[in-house]
């Protein structure tokens, strides 16, 4: 079965051809614009026989997708390491509700705290329910291989800014990577032990609905990432005010 998201061109048997404006692969239920209508109309996917303007039938799958792409960029990332593109790293984060994390790709330094953002290199799990792409040209479900490319063509400069050794990390990574693969993610939220301490065990959370926990063995944070939290203690002279 061939994507869709919005601005596919569509044929329902009733309004003719439109053109989709919303995507929710979650719920399967889809918004579409037809002829010179100003209204958007509702269609579920399982029921009201949408089909592609060339008349191929689009159906509802009915096991649950992925919330959110951090998975397929975990793999995405894990293939560029094994490829040199060693400074590539990704930082994962719950927003303020805690109904969807967010993610950043950054290059060059391993800096987790001051990274630097590039447009098209991060998003979030509230948009990509709706529109289930990266944002770099890619096409909704494109395998691994076909995120690298789009990434490349998208963004060369930035790109070629990940080349480099970083084999803490990287070893680190291929590590988490064999054991959440593919139905689980990491979180870089800050999270704290009974005694108040900052915990030293990576947060994993599955991707897509109906999964157990996550029941595999703990994972360390990533290199560097605790020397986010220690700082040494300010000496402050006497005489000074602050």
């Amino acid at each position: 079965m061939k994507p869709i998201a919005p601005g596919t061109v569509i044929f329902h048997r009733f309004r003719g051809y439109g053109v989709l404006t919303a995507v929710n692969l979650l719920t399967g239920w889809v918004s579409a614009r037809f002829g010179d209508e100003q209204r958007c109309l509702d269609l579920n996917l399982s029921s009201d026989e949408v089909q592609h303007a060339d008349g191929e039938p689009i159906l509802f799958r009915l096991a649950a997708p992925d919330r959110m792409p951090h998975a397929r960029l975990m793999d995405m990332v894990r293939k560029l390491h094994s490829a040199g593109y060693q400074r590539l790293y990704l930082h994962s984060w719950p927003k303020e509700s805690g109904l969807h994390w967010r993610w950043h790709l950054f290059t060059g330094c391993r800096n987790w705290f001051q990274r630097p953002w590039r447009e098209g290199w991060y998003g979030s799990g509230a948009d990509y329910i709706f529109n289930p792409v990266m944002g770099w040209g890619d096409l909704p479900g494109a395998t691994t291989d076909e995120l690298i490319d789009a990434l490349s063509r998208f963004d060369p400069e930035g790109l070629a800014q990940a080349l480099g050794e970083d084999e803490e990390h990287t070893l680190w990574f291929r590590r988490v990577c064999t054991a959440l693969l593919p139905g689980y993610m990491y979180s870089l939220e800050k999270r704290l032990n009974p005694d108040g301490s900052f915990s030293d065990v990576l947060p994993v959370y599955p991707v897509r609905q109906g999964l157990p926990p996550y029941d595999g063995p703990s994972l360390p944070c990533p290199p560097g990432w605790n020397k986010r939290y220690h700082t040494d203690p300010v000496v402050r002279d006497y005489f000074c005010c602050f």
